[in-house]
């Protein structure tokens, strides 16, 4: 695969996934803000990155979580399980982005 074809393979899934996280956002009256969706567009396109690549996260203390709420690691989660093939570190970081969104509320 060249590298406009991994460029696109990497976009379509990270689309793909933004979709089911806003459908997640609407049934959950989640609205994040300019930056924060921002944010997590950046995010999910890392992760669907790693998905396609293998490449590994940095190791992530679990720690450092534990001030998220179940719902937004559940949230997170679901999401990871989308990809089918990364570790439970990515939803523990992708979770974050979850927590401040609902903030908005």
């Amino acid at each position: 695969m060249n590298t406009a074809e991994n460029d696109q393979a990497i976009q379509a899934l990270a689309d793909k996934v933004m979709a089911q996280i806003a459908e997640l956002f609407i049934a959950r009256k989640i609205i994040p803000n300019a930056v924060q969706q921002q944010m997590l567009t950046s995010h999910v396109r890392a992760m669907a990155l790693r998905s396609l690549t293998g490449e590994p996260l940095p190791e992530v203390e679990a720690e450092l979580f534990e001030d998220i709420s179940p719902e937004s690691m559940s949230l997170a989660q679901q999401v990871v399980d989308l990809f089918g093939n990364l570790p439970k570190e990515e939803a523990w970081l992708l979770s974050v982005h979850f927590e401040v969104a609902k903030e908005n509320q």
